[in-house]
């Protein structure tokens, strides 16, 4: 009988023991999380003081954006003067890039107004030399409109069908004009703007309606 308390007691003493190593353990893991939060807590940054000066650099930028999006770019050049105080280097050199794009805005001449069939007729003849065939249209379009009867409008439209490789629309055109004007034909001739239908015999027949005759 004493020896089975001894066991007993034995086995109730490691137990304890066990129990106060695991209490210790638990108190390290406990004190190291603690250290653990009070580094975090430590390395925090301080608040940005510029934080509000940032944000309204932002501001300011976003409204200079939308001025130049409206084409105000007088406007525009005098905000992104304001985000150049600003503390953000980005948004600095955004700012700078921007007002480089205004002031090139506002150094260009202004667009001519175009009221007449003779001014559209004019810019859009300009246009084809630039090869910007759409614009060109649009102008000629607009003067044909506004004198339908004028043949070197037409002329000019057929010649553009011709650059763009609508041959049928050239061809119809170009009739037109001549019916308007004979002289047109002659003109067509020797412009090389109609290269492209050379091979038509369309374009011959009209052309060179006496070569037509002869061969009847």
């Amino acid at each position: 009988m004493f020896h089975h308390r001894f066991t007993t007691g034995a086995h109730v003493k490691r137990r304890t023991a066990r129990t106060s190593h695991s209490a210790r353990n638990g108190h390290k893991l406990l004190k190291k999380n603690a250290l653990k939060e009070s580094s975090k807590a430590r390395s925090v940054a301080p608040p940005d003081p510029d934080a509000p000066a940032r944000e309204q650099q932002l501001k300011s930028f976003e409204e200079a954006l939308q001025c130049f999006q409206e084409q105000k770019f007088h406007r525009a050049k005098q905000v992104l003067e304001r985000v150049l105080e600003g503390p953000s280097q980005e948004l600095r050199d955004r700012a700078k890039l921007h007002m480089r794009m205004c002031e090139q805005r506002i150094s260009r001449p202004p667009a001519p107004v175009l009221k007449s069939a003779e001014d559209h007729y004019t810019h859009g003849v300009a246009l084809m030399n630039l090869g910007r065939w759409d614009e060109a249209r649009e102008h000629l379009d607009r003067a044909r409109k506004a004198a339908p009867k004028a043949d070197h409008i037409v002329y000019a439209i057929a010649a553009l069908d011709c650059l763009t490789g609508e041959a049928d629309a050239a061809m119809e055109n170009l009739k037109i004009a001549i019916q308007l004007r004979p002289e047109n034909r002659y003109h067509a001739r020797n412009d090389e703007d109609f290269a492209f239908l050379q091979e038509d015999p369309r374009f011959t027949e009209l052309l060179y309606p006496e070569r037509d005759g002869s061969g009847g």
